[in-house]
């Protein structure tokens, strides 16, 4: 299976994270966005720029910055003086892999451009709806918003990311692997292994996955725990149920199973639901949403039909 030999480059590349690529690797089978998130320093741009390259599709990457203006992104339209005529100018989201460094450092204005490319694969430029190429896919990297300047995505906005993701500290073993590869100048080269045409193919088999009735249930309860939950303000939108069904399936589908198990459910739902999640005023004070989550998957009894 082709996606496991981008896992096996991944893992060589970015050291010390495999469940980190496995995660970002399923979100795209499922044809959904990555957000990921920690303090700077971490990798997170490079395991983003690995896992572009490991495609053979197109790959753009913009930085985005407190000025950048919501025609940087999508494009405009201009008068051409010879012409004397209006002419349409397409920006850089016209790609198949969009990498946006430090989403969280443009202004809501640009971060509110991305919401029509993000659900629904194209975007309007004077009065002008323009398609997508397939597969489109936004790889978002975001430095806490305690971090001077920065703006908060909106929930709309997050939503529209399948997971997101804390990339966290290597392990001491790991970083000095980096050092030792840094000093000898042996850091291994990223390779384009998967064509577009093969990722489609794949995606369209990871929605032929299974999912039986008991799971179905499963996962149904815990969403319905989410909107319950006593430190939860606002729970799980059934956005985010669909989301957790596509990455159950691409999650079982890279172990390699026609099926999926409650433990394909348990390995994603933090990482789908965290960033839907609104605490209670007593939940911000009390837990973080992925301790909450932690609480949730705790909670709700596992089915023992599981397949």
């Amino acid at each position: 299976m082709t996606i496991k030999r981008v896992l096996e480059q991944l893992d060589q590349i970015y050291l010390g994270k495999p469940e980190i690529t496995r995660l970002c690797c399923t979100a795209l089978l499922a044809n959904g966005h990555i957000l990921l998130e920690d303090v700077p320093g971490t990798g997170k741009t490079l395991l983003a720029k690995s896992i572009a390259k490991s495609f053979e599709a197109e790959f753009t990457r913009i930085q985005f910055t407190a000025d950048l203006l919501p025609s940087d992104i999508i494009g405009s339209d201009f008068f051409n003086v010879q012409t004397q005529t209006f002419e349409n100018r397409t920006g850089p989201i016209f790609t198949n892999i969009l990498l946006i460094d430090e989403v969280n450092r443009a202004v809501p204005r640009t971060q509110s451009a991305l919401l029509e490319a993000m659900e629904e694969r194209q975007v309007s430029i004077g009065g002008v709806t323009y398609q997508l190429p397939q597969p489109f896919f936004v790889i978002a990297t975001q430095n806490p918003i305690e971090s001077a300047g920065t703006f908060a995505l909106p929930d709309a906005q997050l939503d529209r990311f399948l997971m997101s993701l804390q990339v966290g500290y290597p392990e001491a073993g790991e970083e000095r692997q980096l050092i030792l590869q840094t000093i000898s100048k042996t850091r291994h080269v990223v390779h384009a292994l998967m064509s577009s045409e093969t990722f489609l193919a794949a995606q369209g088999e990871v929605e032929a996955v299974r999912i039986h009735e008991d799971v179905v249930t499963y996962l149904l309860a815990l969403i319905q725990e989410t909107r319950h939950h006593p430190l939860v303000e606002v729970g799980a939108s059934p956005r985010a149920t669909l989301a957790l069904v596509k990455a159950s399936q691409a999650y079982a589908y890279i172990q390699e199973r026609e099926f999926v198990t409650p433990e394909d459910v348990q390995a994603v739902a933090t990482h789908v639901l965290a960033h839907r999640l609104t605490l209670t005023l007593e939940g911000d004070v009390k837990s973080t949403k992925r301790e909450v989550l932690t609480d949730i998957l705790e909670r709700v009894d596992v089915p023992v039909e599981k397949v």
